[in-house]
């Protein structure tokens, strides 16, 4: 490993003390970030105090028993996720609107992306495949070539695509349109195919592999999936705010979903996209230079990025052992470590990403996410991180803690309704107090995203006009507590299977277009949803029927969901929705450039 390069605030003299008071970049005080690190501290601490308090007077109303204090220590997990949500989500919402430089305030980084700069810095653009349709991914990356070239700085990028395939016949077809498009190009250098045989490491191990051999050619490399697109303007604007500082070690935008003709990526993207916008930008004016990172459609400084962001490979064996599968926020927290800012742009500018078309493809997707962010348990105690990269990776843990938490809480209704039967003084009111308050607070990064586009002058016309945003607000409440119960119950399931050792993620091609789920494939892989909400549902009926009433918007999901993964399968479903404008997004409406290439050449 070479030699850590020493960041400016360790420079000596006077110049390097005033240095020492700021980010390495120089972008902001640190004394600023540290007030506005705290003020959120105190804030979450004192919401969670007082919902604690809350909780405690309701569970022991008639004493504490076991599943009193097992409901406490699993909100205690579950809850500092939402509460930290929804401060981010209100402090995005007073910096979208209540201050006239809220973005300069999150991003002083960004005006330098505004400024008519040559590109002098060179960038390579790789795409990362296994297993992946060839025709689809090398049709993205020739539209992002097509549209870098447009802005006229096309000679400052060059392009790699970095293939772990292990399926001969895809990989023959990968060589192949790597060979024709290399030749319509005639420019030596500006395409190169690379195909691994040893795929140690999985994608990070490809990106690691590509800047150990041509990485210092390049001052930046551009990671890209095989959905991923971003057009020329986004991709040379961030070129330009990595070429004015050199401290920048990791820099991206919003990356946000693509127009999809399946119902389930076309509801999930709708609300993940107002969600993001306000919490992401309440997020990154107190998280500043530590920053996270998403692994694909961000700038990444190559040099520290070589040295100084390897990966170890876990002790023990699988599951939680082995290579790290979620690699991105590790990095991230190595280059902070490295002397070099890790930032977040809040703002959507034209990078795009496909969804999984139905339920069952996000839970494959969700679960790899789940093992890769539990091995951060074996990584906490990396030397040298900031106290703020290691609250990341914490936080990255707690995620997913956080689920089975909520699922036990769920388990222990019935429970709990039997022993509070006959209490005389039982706070009814404040327990359904505290129960529509904390689900207030868990929508709010969705309704500060709704409240946002409403706010914005013309906002809801990007989206098929208001009659069809708010109409599609609405879906996406109730599909976001339908896909939330299954997502939760499937995760603790893994999660039960992963402290015995039995859970398996691998790592390969991902499902893209719409297509149906069978009863038989739903059933088999939701029947123990179904079992759980069946005795949720029973208990409760006999029981207390008002609490099952009351529990719907968490445990309906349970009971609905074969049905809800199969009918948001529908390719005819997602074709309607379309037609309608049903939870569409801007680029339903108006298409970019890149977007309609990337239809017309499909059609």
């Amino acid at each position: 490993m070479n030699q850590r390069p020493a960041p400016t605030t360790f420079q000596p003299g006077a110049q390097g003390l005033a240095a020492t008071q700021t980010t390495p970049a120089g972008l902001q005080g640190l004394a600023v970030l540290r007030f506005r690190r705290l003020l959120v501290l105190g804030l979450n601490l004192a919401t969670l105090a007082l919902l604690l308090l809350g909780l405690a007077e309701v569970l022991g109303a008639g004493g504490w028993s076991v599943a009193d204090y097992a409901i406490f220590v699993a909100f205690l997990f579950g809850a500092p996720w939402t509460v930290l949500g929804f401060w981010n989500a209100v402090i995005g919402l007073w910096l979208l609107h209540g201050v006239r430089d809220g973005l300069a305030r999150v991003a002083p980084f960004a005006e330098a992306g505004e400024l008519a700069t040559p590109i002098s810095i060179r960038t390579a653009i790789l795409m990362t495949l296994r297993n992946e349709d060839p025709e689809r991914a090398f049709r993205r990356l020739r539209v992002v070539r097509d549209s870098v070239d447009a802005t006229g700085e096309g000679a400052a990028f060059d392009y790699f695509v970095l293939s772990d395939t292990n399926d001969a016949a895809v990989g023959a077809v990968e060589e192949r349109l790597a060979a024709e498009w290399a030749r319509d190009l005639g420019e030596a250098g500006r395409l190169l195919y690379r195909r691994r045989s040893d795929n140690a490491g999985f994608k990070a191990g490809n990106v690691r592999d590509f800047c150990e051999r041509w990485g210092a050619d390049y001052e930046v490399m551009l990671p890209l999936d095989a959905d991923s697109v971003m057009s020329g303007e986004a991709i040379v604007t961030l070129t330009r705010m990595m070429q004015a500082h050199p401290r920048l070690g990791i820099l991206q935008s919003l990356v946000v979903g693509m127009p999809s003709r399946s119902a389930f990526a076309r509801i999930f993207q709708f609300g993940m996209r107002h969600g993001m916008r306000p919490y992401t930008m309440g997020s990154a004016w107190w998280i500043g230079d530590c920053g996270p990172f998403w692994g694909h459609n961000a700038m990444v400084r190559i040099a520290p990025f070589r040295d100084e962001c390897h990966l170890p490979v876990l002790p023990g064996g699988p599951p939680l052992g082995g290579a790290v599968m979620s690699h991105d926020q590790v990095e991230a927290t190595l280059m902070r470590r490295a002397g070099y800012e890790v930032r977040v742009l809040p703002t959507e500018m034209g990078s795009w990403e496909e969804n999984p078309p139905t339920m069952l493809d996000f839970a494959k997707r969700d679960l790899r996410w789940c093992l890769g962010n539990l091995q951060y348990l074996k990584l906490l105690d990396l030397p040298g991180l900031k106290p703020m990269s290691r609250f990341q990776l914490v936080w990255a843990i707690l995620m997913f803690l956080g689920l089975p938490a909520w699922t036990l809480m769920i388990a222990l209704l019935p429970v709990k309704v039997i022993e509070d039967a006959g209490i005389p003084a039982y706070p009814a009111t404040l327990a359904a107090g505290l129960y529509v308050l904390f689900f207030a607070m868990y929508l709010s990064p969705k309704l500060a995203g709704f409240a946002d586009i409403l706010l914005t002058r013309g906002g809801t016309s990007r989206y098929g006009g208001t009659g069809r945003f708010i109409l599609s607000s609405l879906i996406e409440i109730v599909f976001a507590f339908l896909q939330g119960a299954v997502s939760t119950f499937r995760t603790t399931l893994f999660m039960i299977g992963l402290a015995f050792g039995r859970a398996r993620i691998g790592w390969n091609g991902q499902a893209r277009d719409a297509h149906a789920l069978s009863f038989a494939t739903a059933f088999a892989g939701l029947w123990p949803h179904l079992l759980f909400g069946l005795y949720i549902f029973a208990t409760l009926s006999v029981l207390s029927p008002t609490v099952l009433i009351w529990s719907l918007p968490l445990t309906a999901g349970y009971v609905l969901g074969i049905p809800f993964a199969m009918i948001t399968a529908l390719p005819a479903l997602g074709h309607w929705f379309a037609k309608a404008g049903l939870c569409g997004i801007p680029e339903d409406f108006d298409p970019p450039a890149e977007l309609r290439a990337i239809r017309n050449e499909a059609d």
